[in-house]
């Protein structure tokens, strides 16, 4: 396995300038992941881990920056003979971050994120109370980029591994994996962050705050969609999430044809959609993979709590009349609360929104992403808005019963009060 890591003194340049006085000096790094003369993965990023851990008197927390003296581990691949294709950056005294992909037919993505510090480091974990290697992954890792593409992101990220105890940091990233080249492609796909920034920068002074664009006229809506059932199995093929629901799509983007911004909803085709993911101790992922479509559902469960919830929802999408791929994604939601061990249900139309211009609307959901047995659902915990529909129809029921009988009491007052009035011959 060939490596190359070397400065790059513009990025280190505008690192220092986004995250000095945040989490340290982190400098830029550039690595590379070869077989022979291919390059199947290369990454231009700075990077931070914030680590918490043991001490006699209770916890500590220290800032370990990504050096540039980093270099790739021997354990890094390019993938085949049933390994994913994976990039380790080795630091320090046994420290290492891994970053390992999947693919499908048009987009890549880090389905997995490891970190791995050794603890017997004593300049580092100064009193630490333990020692020895330890390592913590998740699955929750927002990145994911068209093939043929690189992903680029230069503005601050954070990835939260372990239930808080390690939280790493990246700025200025520019990732490719699964290359056809030497270099970076020139083609990029820009992450939510850097997008935001981008609008921002270029306020628009004459139009409303609430609205930057003129959006045109959506077309009439597809109805409902057809209601598909998606399974994430793991390591030993039992499954470890359960969801079955309608999904549709509305999203705002720029008409190559209309030259403007246009509103679309599209609904989710299950007989064209393969579900994926993947599943751990306390975070979960469904992929949802069409042909111009890759959607995500994250959830993370709260151990202390036994309760779980939607984390994050991410989309790729490449439509025909797209004036350029839409990317985009949130990591800071709280949708479809539920408890260990049971689903939750929501025969209602939700609507989940995930950013400007882009949400999901889901029909008769029903989703567990922990605690599967026998790969049924659990008990179901109804939403709010399947509660309020049914007490609805009890209202105008009890309301109608009461009407009823408040005119068969004055009946019966007025015939009686009807006979009253005659004499007996």
């Amino acid at each position: 396995m060939a490596l190359y890591s070397k400065k790059h003194s513009q990025l280190i340049k505008i690192a220092f300038m986004a995250i000095l006085g945040c989490v340290g000096v982190v400098q830029a790094l550039t690595v590379e992941v070869k077989e022979g003369n291919t390059t199947c993965i290369k990454a231009e990023l700075s990077a931070s881990l914030s680590i918490m851990y043991s001490t006699n008197n209770g916890t500590e927390t220290v800032s370990v920056p990504l050096p540039d003296s980093a270099t790739v581990g021997s354990s890094s691949t390019c993938g085949g003979d049933g390994r994913a294709p994976s990039l380790v950056v080795t630091f320090g005294n046994g420290h290492s971050l891994a970053l390992s992909f999947s693919s499908n037919s048009n987009q890549y993505r880090v389905n997995n994120l490891t970190v791995g510090y050794n603890l017997s480091d004593s300049v580092t974990f100064p009193a630490s109370s333990t020692t020895g290697v330890a390592s913590l992954s998740t699955a929750s890792v927002e990145i994911s980029a068209g093939i043929n593409t690189t992903y680029r992101c230069l503005s601050t990220s954070t990835v939260t591994v372990g239930e808080s105890r390690v939280n790493v940091t990246f700025s200025n990233v520019r990732m490719e994996a699964y290359m056809t080249g030497t270099d970076l492609s020139p083609n990029e796909t820009i992450c939510t962050a850097d997008q935001t920034v981008t609008t921002e920068v270029h306020p628009t002074t004459s139009a409303p705050k609430t609205s930057a664009m003129t959006v045109a006229p959506s077309p009439s809506p597809p109805g409902t969609p057809e209601r598909g059932n998606y399974t994430v199995t793991n390591s030993n093929g039992t499954a470890c999430l359960l969801a079955r629901m309608g999904l549709q799509l509305n999203l705002t983007y720029s008409s190559l044809s209309q030259n403007t911004t246009v509103q679309q909803i599209v609904n989710l085709l299950p007989t064209q959609t393969k579900s994926t993911g993947s599943c751990d101790q306390n975070s979960a992922t469904l992929w949802l993979l069409e042909e111009r479509t890759n959607l995500s559902f994250s959830f993370v469960l709260n151990s202390t709590s036994s309760k779980y919830h939607l984390s994050g929802i991410s989309l790729s999408a490449v439509w025909p009349d797209m004036s350029e791929p839409f990317s985009g994604s949130n990591g800071s939601l709280d949708y479809l609360r539920g408890t260990l061990g049971r689903s939750y249900m929501c025969s209602a139309e939700q609507t989940l929104f995930v950013l400007t211009g882009f949400s999901v609307n889901t029909f008769q959901l029903q989703v567990q992403p922990f605690g599967v047995s026998g790969e049924q659902f659990g008990a179901a915990e109804e939403c709010q808005l399947d509660e309020d529909n049914m007490l609805i129809p009890i209202i105008v029921g009890a309301a109608l019963a009461g009407l009823v009988l408040i005119v068969l009491i004055a009946y019966l007052i007025g015939r009686k009060r009807s006979h009253a009035g005659y004499q007996t011959i």
